[in-house]
C-alpha cells in the first residue's frame, strides 16, 4: 500500500474518532447480557444506517444480530463487532474504586462497547476510502450478539451469514498491543438434568430416587475420566439445582452444567461425548432420568498467518494507542491495587507473544503502547471465542490493543471502569486504524487473500464442524 492512501485512511479514522468514542460510551451505559442487546444493538444499527449502510437485521434468525455492507463484489471483507456485557459487572466508569452504577446489574467488563465502536469505525473508514478512490470490493460490518455465554458467531456461521466472506478481521481491548499468533480452546457447555423419585429420607428411603445422587456420581465419574484426556483440556461444572435445602428428602431434580474445552475441535466433541456417556451411567446407577441440553459450542481459534502478518505490519503503521498524562495518572491508581500475582499472570500470558524471557521486562509497564511484533506459538490459551467457528468458517486475523492498565483481570469491575474510560478510547483508534488498513490491503493484494485461503484450508481441511452438534460440512466460501 501507497503511504499517500495509508495516510489517508488514518486521516478517515481520526476525522470521526470522537463520534465512534461516543458510540463506545453510549453501548457502555446500556449493558446488556447475551441475546438481550437490544438497546446496544439498536445503538449500533442506527449509526450503520447514518453512516450509509445497507443494514440486514435478524441474521440467522437472531434478533440482535445484524450486519451492514458497503461495495459490491469480490473481495468481501468481514469486520467483527460485539456488544454484550457481562453479569453483575456494573461499575462507574473511570472510578478506581469499587462502585457500582446499580447493584447486581451487568457491565462491560470485558470491553465489548469498545469492540463494537471500533470495529464500525474502521468499516466507515473503508467505506469512505472505497466511495474516494472508486475501489471494486465489499466492506461488511457484523453485528455479533452473545459472545459472553452464547455464542452468537457460532449460529452465524451455522446459519451460512459468511458464506460469501473472503477473509475476516477483529480485534479485542487486552492489556497488550499485537497481533493474536496463537489458538484457542474449543468449548462445548452442557446441561445436565436429571429427574428422580422424591422420598422421606428417614422413612422410606427406599422408595425414592436421588437425582442428586446421580449428580454427585456424574462429577465423581468424570473426575477419574480427567486422567484420560489431552493435557490441556478443562473441565469445569457448577450444580445450577441441588434439589433443595432439606436433607431428610429424596431430591428428585437436580442439574449440572460443564464447561468442557479443548485444543481442537474433534477432542473436545470427543470429550463431551465421554462425560455425557458417565452422566447417562449415573442415571443408569441412579434409576434416574436424565435430560441432555447443549447449550453452545465454540471451535478452536486458528489464526490465518497471511493476515496476521499484514495486519501487524499495517499496526506497526499506525503506531499504538496515544495515551495522555492523564490516561497514565488513571492507570497508576488501578495497577497501585493489583496483587503481584495478578501481574504475574499478565507476564505470564504475554510469554505467549514474545521469547519467555522478554516478558519480564514488561513487568512495570503502567501501559502498552508500543506494538509488539507478529509472534506466532502453536499453543492454545487457556480461554475461548466465538471467533472461533468464524476461523473455520473464512481466514481470520486478531488484534489485541492495550485499553486496560497492566495486569487488569477482565471480566472484573477494574475492566468495566476502565471500558467506559479515556483509556479505552485511546484503544478504539488503533484498532479502528489498523483493521481499517488491514481490509484496504487485503482489497488491493487479492494474492495475499489467494495465500491465505490455502493456508485456511491446510489447516482446517476445508470444513466446518459444529461445536454444538459435531456436524461436519464441508465449507465453500
Amino acid at each position: 500500500m501507497k503511504d499517500s492512501d495509508r495516510k489517508k485512511i488514518i486521516s478517515m479514522v481520526e476525522q470521526r474518532e470522537t463520534y465512534f468514542h461516543a458510540l463506545s460510551d453510549a453501548v457502555w451505559r446500556t449493558p446488556e447480557l447475551f441475546f438481550q442487546e437490544k438497546q446496544s444493538s439498536g445503538t449500533l444499527i442506527a449509526a450503520l444506517e447514518e453512516l450509509g449502510f445497507f443494514v440486514e437485521k435478524n441474521v440467522a434468525g437472531i434478533s440482535t444480530a445484524f450486519t451492514g455492507t458497503y461495495g459490491s463484489g469480490h473481495p468481501v471483507i468481514a469486520i467483527l463487532g460485539e456488544f454484550d456485557a457481562l453479569p453483575q459487572l456494573s461499575q462507574e466508569a473511570a472510578c478506581t474504586e469499587k462502585k457500582p452504577v446499580e447493584e447486581g446489574a451487568p457491565g462491560h467488563g470485558c470491553g465489548h462497547n469498545a469492540l463494537g465502536a471500533a470495529s464500525m469505525a474502521a468499516a466507515a473508514a473503508v467505506k469512505d476510502y472505497l466511495e474516494a478512490t472508486g475501489g471494486q470490493g465489499t466492506i461488511r460490518y457484523y453485528g455479533c450478539p452473545a459472545e459472553e455465554g452464547g455464542s452468537g458467531k457460532s449460529f452465524m456461521v451455522a446459519a451460512g451469514a459468511f458464506r460469501d466472506v473472503d477473509a475476516a478481521v477483529t480485534w479485542h481491548p487486552d492489556t497488550k498491543t499485537c497481533v493474536m499468533g496463537v489458538n484457542q480452546l474449543a468449548i462445548q457447555s452442557v446441561y445436565f438434568t436429571f429427574h428422580g423419585k422424591s422420598a422421606h429420607a428417614a422413612g422410606c428411603p427406599d422408595l425414592g430416587r436421588s437425582a442428586l445422587d446421580a449428580c454427585e456420581l456424574t462429577n465423581v465419574g468424570v473426575n477419574y475420566l480427567r486422567e484420560h484426556v489431552v493435557q490441556e483440556a478443562r473441565i469445569h461444572y457448577a450444580y445450577q439445582d441441588v434439589g433443595g435445602p432439606a436433607p431428610n428428602v429424596v431430591q428428585d431434580h437436580a442439574c449440572l452444567k460443564y464447561y468442557i474445552r479443548a485444543p481442537k475441535i474433534g477432542q473436545m466433541l470427543d470429550i463431551a461425548r465421554r462425560v455425557k456417556q458417565i452422566a447417562r451411567g449415573a442415571a443408569l446407577m441412579t434409576e434416574t432420568e436424565l435430560d441432555v441440553r447443549v447449550e453452545f459450542g465454540m471451535c478452536d481459534l486458528q489464526p490465518n498467518d497471511v493476515i496476521g502478518k499484514i495486519m501487524a505490519e499495517e499496526l506497526a503503521a499506525a503506531g499504538g494507542p496515544v495515551f495522555d498524562e492523564e490516561d497514565r495518572r488513571l492507570a497508576r491508581a488501578f495497577r497501585e491495587q493489583y496483587s503481584r500475582e495478578l501481574i504475574d499472570n499478565d507476564i505470564k500470558d504475554l510469554a505467549n507473544y514474545m521469547d519467555t524471557d522478554k516478558a519480564e521486562a514488561y513487568r512495570d509497564t503502567l501501559l502498552m503502547d508500543t506494538p509488539l511484533p507478529y509472534y506466532r506459538k502453536y499453543v492454545a490459551k487457556a480461554g475461548s471465542s466465538d471467533v472461533g467457528d468464524v476461523s473455520y468458517a473464512v481466514p481470520t486475523a486478531w488484534l489485541n490493543v492495550a485499553g486496560c492498565a497492566f495486569g487488569t483481570p477482565f471480566h472484573s469491575w477494574y475492566a468495566t471502569a476502565m471500558s467506559g474510560s479515556s483509556i479505552m478510547h485511546k484503544a478504539i483508534t488503533c484498532a479502528a486504524k489498523t483493521l481499517a488498513l488491514t481490509a484496504v490491503r487485503l482489497m488491493r493484494e487479492p494474492e495475499r487473500i489467494r495465500q491465505a485461503k490455502e493456508e485456511h484450508e491446510a489447516v482446517t481441511g476445508g470444513v466446518y464442524t459444529s461445536p454444538m452438534s459435531g456436524e461436519t460440512v464441508r465449507w465453500n466460501g
